[in-house]
């Protein structure tokens, strides 16, 4: 029973991910996140006064249930099936982030500093929330899909862009973490 609650190795779930993705291209589905997004703008009518939501969304749905299955995933096994949620840090990155402000990192799963409920108290907080938000908003839309439709779905599916799109969001990634959380923070 200790294995279920040790992190699962990249060679568990690799494969299992590749199962998924083999079982959707047997019967003609796309995997994205993004997509969960435009279905339930559809779903709330939002096709009455944009063009971009006036389609047969009853044909998505079952993307629906990924997002729910994701979502309630992540919450039985972050509260039932794990010991020790704190991950292993470099300690040099962790004397970095404390610099930076972070003084709950490495002792913590996701600083608090970042990702408590204090942070919508910050004006300067809420608005890097929000214009983060509405830069990953505009991107996946821009992109036509977010980062597990992409590199998981569009990959698998041997589509150019896709290679071209995740390229991109590890590039973004890597200026995000190197040149602008620097000034941030």
């Amino acid at each position: 029973m200790e294995w279920i609650l040790a992190p699962w190795p990249w060679y568990v779930g690799g494969p299992m991910i590749a199962l998924i993705m083999v079982l959707l291209l047997c019967v003609g589905k796309r995997f994205g996140m993004s997509s969960n997004l435009k279905t339930l703008c559809s779903i709330c009518g939002a096709g009455k006064t944009t063009p971009f939501f006036r389609y047969d969304w009853k044909a998505e749905r079952w993307n629906l249930l990924v997002a729910v299955g994701a979502v309630l995933g992540g919450f039985l096994a972050g509260h039932f099936l794990s010991d020790n949620q704190i991950p292993s840090l470099n300690p040099e990155t962790v004397s970095q982030l404390h610099d930076a402000g972070l003084e709950s990192a490495g002792a913590t799963y996701a600083p608090a500093e970042l990702f408590g409920s204090r942070i919508t108290e910050s004006p300067k907080y809420f608005l890097m929330l929000l214009i983060g938000g509405l830069l990953i908003g505009f991107g996946s839309r821009y992109a036509d899909g977010c980062t597990s439709g992409h590199s998981i779905s569009g990959i698998s599916n041997l589509q150019l862009p896709s290679v071209i799109a995740t390229i991109g969001f590890f590039i973004g990634g890597l200026i995000m973490v190197h040149l602008v959380f620097p000034l941030l923070f």
